[in-house]
């Protein structure tokens, strides 16, 4: 039995009961740990530190851990913890909740001057959004763009599409769901309820039925007696009724759950006081575990991933259908309108001139009904008036449509073709992601025959040789190491040498006062609306000292700084460039003149880099870090695995970054790698400012 990594919807739920147990306690600071673990420490007046740790990586957790499980801060905190202490420091804890029954959390926050929600996605590839009172995202852990939702700075959020939630269904409602599957009982609970594998199971068991006995086969008895098992467990979720259990298998810890199951009798189990003390014992001992082993090649869960893939594919092509359904509504009742022109025109055109004449909407209504008394077939066909909204409902070749008086009967059916396009938008983007999904399920099925056959590309393990088919590999291992100079623009070039260019003028001001160094280089456009580029000559660790920088790396400084100004902006392909030493870049301005923001003073002989030609390039890294990376093509492109070159063209910065996300997609057998490494945010931070295109090779 392999070890549980993810919390279940069932877990989150008994969570979310003792979690209001800690309502009134403030947060004291907020930490990040890597990219996906977040630490709230909390100051309770009954029960002194409280420490809440979430976790969105390979591993979604979301409880209250012991001090002595908390690991040591880092050293120093993202731009991501900072703005949550910002935000957070002395708000009070106001509780948790869980949306519907999909395992997502949401943690409410209170202060005088601003309340602040935390959501965590404990689902996928998982995420934590912060929002403001309004439901607007100030940050997020991961940028989510999808047809179907966006999680974005700036942005409202967007929950994902709710699931079915069994723990608020009546038996009439349960028994239906049960009645539209065409499979078996523990499968039909397992999917189309949402309970999983193995509360399903447990359902089934409690309930003394057959789980294998199929749909068609069962009846009244087998629903009565789930729904009865399904009432008692969500009571006791409810009442915060638990047992905690931690199960364990040959000695190593393999499940945790708020009260015990049947379908873990036979597993040694140990009781806890409460679930979040179970949950934080098991993950400790879970790591122990794992790191005295110490790397051995285990046997990765393939059934349970591969399952979880089929799992999105059927929800997937389910969205498709509706939504092929609601399109081809929405087109049935636009062309009942034109078929049945005249009645609708007259209709419209009876509530428009009424309503010009002030007639109440009420008074409209009943001259329809007295209209219908009569026999008249306009009057017949209105459906019902309202008056909040101010549309009329027509009832025409059995469709019910809801009109806008204000418009014609054109307007009216074009609006409705509008959103059917909408919703066929909708379906498109639903399949290109059930494309990515069997893609990914495909790879599954392939790594799990390579592992079985004992095929060395079966892991992630590192490889280390020369000639790696990165493009060709079914799997790509993610390797992070988040460097200090990743907030400016950056990259290095061709000798190895570090360039940093401010993306505003509060970076441009940080570049000239904490980074340029002795030794170093300060490069301008020569024309106005450029960045700081700052050439270093040492690294951090380094003394910093006069060395002879190489004529390749000057060059390569110079065209990164006019690539990424307003040269590039304005479509133009060459600029001047200035270069000068440290000693000769002020911020005092000459007498009578002032300098803005961001802006300095370069005094004494400068060198220049004249009608230097623009030219950006962005690629991926696999080794020794897995990354997206851009800047002038003769640094970038001999040390990805693939790029793309750009010039000065007619895509906004958005726009060419989702066309090379595209691309690169289309050259990487690991789709999801790229996702991860290389989505369309990320590619957009090393494309320069104004429109771009792709050099065609």
């Amino acid at each position: 039995m392999d070890p549980k990594r993810e919390l279940t919807s069932v877990d989150l739920a008994a969570l979310v009961t003792e979690l209001g147990r800690y309502a009134g306690a403030k947060l004291d600071k907020a930490y990040l740990y890597g990219d996906d673990l977040l630490r709230l420490k909390l100051r309770d007046f009954d029960r002194g530190r409280v420490e809440l740790m979430v976790e969105v990586g390979e591993t979604k957790r979301a409880h209250v851990v012991s001090p002595d499980h908390v690991p040591d801060a880092p050293g120093r905190p993202p731009d991501f913890a900072k703005m949550l202490r910002n935000r957070l420091s002395g708000a009070d804890f106001a509780g948790a909740s869980q949306f519907g029954f999909d395992r997502v959390l949401t943690f409410e926050f209170e202060r005088e001057d601003r309340n602040t929600r935390i959501v965590a996605e404990l689902f996928g590839e998982g995420n934590v959004a912060v929002l403001d009172s309004t439901g607007e995202v100030v940050d997020c852990l991961n940028t989510v763009r999808l047809q179907s939702r966006t999680v974005a700075p700036g942005a409202q959020y967007e929950f994902p599409s709710s699931r079915f939630d069994p723990l608020a269904v009546d038996y009439e409602g349960f028994a239906a769901r049960m009645e539209e599957s065409n499979t078996d009982l523990v499968r039909t609970l397992a999917t189309q309820l949402n309970f999983g594998g193995l509360y399903a199971e447990e359902l089934c068991t409690r309930a003394g039925v057959e789980k294998e006995q199929a749909i068609e086969d069962s009846g009244e008895e087998e629903y009565s007696a789930l729904f009865d098992a399904l009432t008692r467990l969500s009571e006791r979720l409810s009442d915060g009724d638990f047992d905690p259990r931690i199960y364990r298998e040959d000695d190593e810890p393999v499940d945790v759950t708020p009260f015990p199951l049947e379908e873990n009798a036979d597993l040694d189990s140990e009781g806890f006081e409460s679930f979040t003390e179970a949950l934080d014992a098991y993950f400790v001992d879970l790591e122990t575990t794992e790191n005295e082993e110490g790397g051995g090649r285990e046997k990765p869960d393939f059934e349970e991933e591969i399952e979880r893939q089929q799992r999105i594919i059927d929800q997937q092509e389910g969205a498709i259908q509706g939504f092929e359904e609601q399109a081809e509504a929405e087109r049935a009742k636009a062309e009942s309108l034109y078929a049945n022109y005249g009645l609708v025109d007259e209709i419209l055109s009876t509530v428009r001139t009424a309503r010009e004449r002030d007639t109440p909407w009420e008074e409209i209504e009943e001259r329809f009904e007295e209209g219908k008394e009569q026999g008249i077939p306009a009057a017949e066909a209105v459906a019902g008036v309202e008056a909040s909204e101010g549309t009329v409902s027509v009832e025409v070749d059995g469709e019910t449509i809801t009109l806008d008086p204000r418009e014609g009967v054109e307007q009216n059916a074009d609006r409705l073709y509008r959103e059917a396009k909408r919703v066929v938008g909708k379906k498109e983007g639903a399949e290109e992601a059930i494309a990515d999904t069997r893609a990914e399920l495909e790879a599954l099925e392939q790594r799990r025959e390579e592992w079985e056959a004992g095929g060395a590309d079966a892991t992630d393990a590192d490889d280390d040789s020369e000639d790696i088919d990165w493009l060709d590999r079914r799997s790509i291992p993610i390797r992070t190491n988040e460097q200090w100079y990743e907030r400016f623009r950056w990259f290095h070039t061709s000798d190895g040498f570090l360039v940093l260019g401010g993306r505003n003028a509060d970076q441009n001001e940080d570049l000239v006062k904490k980074y340029l160094d002795r030794g170093d280089r300060f490069l301008h456009t020569q024309a106005r609306g450029g960045p700081v580029t700052v050439l270093k000559a040492t690294g951090p660790s380094e003394p910093t000292r006069e060395i002879d920088l190489p004529q390749g790396t000057l060059d390569e400084a110079a065209k990164f700084a006019v690539s990424y100004s307003s040269v590039w902006k304005d479509g133009r392909f060459a600029g001047d460039v200035y270069m000068a030493d440290p000693d000769q870049v002020s911020k005092t301005p000459e007498s009578g003149e002032y300098l803005e923001k961001g802006a300095f003073t370069v005094r004494g002989d400068r060198t220049y880099f004249r009608d230097t030609a623009v030219g950006a390039a962005v690629g991926i890294t696999c080794e020794p870090e897995t990354r997206v990376v851009g800047g002038p093509p003769s640094a970038i492109e001999p040390r990805t695995e693939t790029s793309v070159t750009l010039e000065p063209g007619q895509y906004a910065q958005n726009d060419a970054a989702k066309r090379l996300y595209r691309t690169f997609r289309e050259r990487f057998r690991d789709t999801s790698f790229v996702r991860k490494v290389a989505s369309p945010d990320l590619i957009a931070e090393f494309l320069p400012p104004g429109g771009s295109r792709v050099v065609e090779d």
